[in-house]
């Protein structure tokens, strides 16, 4: 009797009407304020993280980063997001990165960010995180910019690590004591291409450039690098067509390249993207491109996954919702390299800065080897990858270029190539 009571209650619960308010999939709009609710619990953990490491903290070493926003001009293809966050994910990502090793060391690292809108002057910025007594700056902005506040009277103790400007001036004749630059030069690009040209045998090319001044820089490193490393640019020429060439590529062009016809392989100078796509499939004669458009040089790229750097790459793509660019990794590496000099030694700046440009400082980076700074130009020496679009092509130095110090010195200014005489610990003994 009584196991038959409880098998109709059971099937009198079971077949107990649902009213339709209480069981049911979630709305959109429900969904979203769920997301946001976690992000903001998310927001207060961090929060309670960040004070009960402070208060076990011995050390806190703080750092700012600067953005300087640049115009965009008018795009040619939609295809390309234009991004406003360049640099400042790497470098949140690092700092956590820091703060992994740093509650071990009891060191708590904190970075302040500060954006500063096109027009708008930069050195108050700079002057108002050296007042907090931030003495280590990531900077990402233009040459002209970087070199006014390296010139500082405030910055004179400072670390700058400069992740965007590509000048080789700045590593040579304009180069900062202050000022370390972890962005490759221009010069760092071109070899790593060339390298990679003549270990194929393409040693004789056409060059076009465009008509901007950053073109004209890149045109000067080919030809830099082709001299180098003993390759040929038998001619050049000017692009001069200033309409938009989307529609009429198909016509324009052959003509515009019929004076290359005898080269198998075109040199594009075209930082902005002017033109430099629109040359593919519709040269005068069959053509390789290499340069700003085809196969192209990057410190980061997104088809890169060797080294572990798959790992990174899927890690910054669920925070940044974007993939990683060269100037998110060169934040990354600019701050992972304070956090691995201090660790070393301490928060004592004198010791920091000597020890970033000795011969004992070295970081992992992705890059399958260690990479390190140049004590007489301040350059990061690393690898460089070599793309097209959706292919990792090689990654330079190649095989055969050798070096007493390190292959990577191959690319760039080595130091008997450097006309710096500002930077390093030898400019300052």
């Amino acid at each position: 009797m009584y196991v038959r009571f409880i098998i109709s209650l059971v099937l009198c619960v079971a077949f107990v009407p649902v009213h339709h308010g209480v069981a049911r999939e979630l709305s959109v709009q429900e969904i979203e304020e769920r997301k946001e609710a976690d992000k903001q619990r998310a927001i207060e953990r961090a929060k309670r993280g960040k004070k009960r490491a402070a208060a076990t903290a011995d050390e806190v070493i703080s750092m700012g980063m600067i953005v300087m926003e640049k115009d965009v001009p008018p795009a040619l293809s939609n295809l390309d997001p234009i991004l406003q966050d360049e640099g400042i994910h790497g470098a949140r990502i690092a700092i956590e990165d820091n703060n992994t090793t740093g509650r071990l060391t009891k060191q708590l690292y904190q970075l302040t960010e500060a954006i500063v809108a096109i027009g708008d002057d930069i050195t108050p910025h700079f002057v108002h995180l050296y007042e907090q007594g931030i003495r280590y700056f990531v900077i990402h902005a233009a040459k002209e910019h970087l070199l006014t506040l390296a010139d500082l009277p405030q910055a004179q103790d400072t670390i700058i690590f400069n992740i965007s400007a590509k000048d080789n001036v700045l590593r040579n004749e304009q180069c900062r004591h202050n000022v370390l630059h972890v962005i490759p030069s221009r010069a760092m690009h071109t070899d790593a291409l060339m390298q990679f040209l003549i270990a194929k045998n393409w040693k004789e090319s056409f060059l076009i450039k465009g008509a901007d001044e950053t073109d004209e820089l890149f045109a000067e490193s080919l030809k830099y690098s082709a001299k180098k490393f003993g390759a040929s640019i038998g001619g050049e020429k000017q692009w001069t067509l200033t309409h938009d060439i989307r529609r009429t590529a198909r016509a324009e062009i052959p003509l515009f390249t019929k004076e290359a016809r005898e080269y198998a392989l075109l040199l594009l100078a075209d930082e902005k993207g002017e033109f430099g796509e629109y040359i593919v499939f519709n040269t005068w004669s069959p053509a390789l491109l290499a340069g700003t458009q085809g196969l192209t040089a990057h410190s980061w790229h997104r088809t890169h996954e060797q080294w572990g750097a798959a790992q990174m790459q899927n890690r910054f793509r669920r925070i940044a919702g974007r993939f990683m660019n060269e100037i998110d990794y060169a934040a990354w590496v600019a701050v992972r390299s304070i956090g691995e000099a201090v660790t070393r030694k301490k928060n004592n700046f004198p010791l920091v800065k000597d020890y970033i440009l000795s011969d004992q400082f070295g970081i992992g980076a992705y890059k399958g080897v260690k990479v390190s700074y140049r004590s007489w130009n301040g350059q990061l020496r690393q690898r460089i990858l070599l793309n097209v679009p959706r292919a990792l092509v090689s990654v330079s130095p190649q095989d055969g270029y050798l070096h007493p110090v390190s292959p990577m010195d191959t690319l760039g200014f080595d130091r008997q190539l450097s006309r710096c005489t500002m930077n390093s610990k030898e400019a300052s003994q």
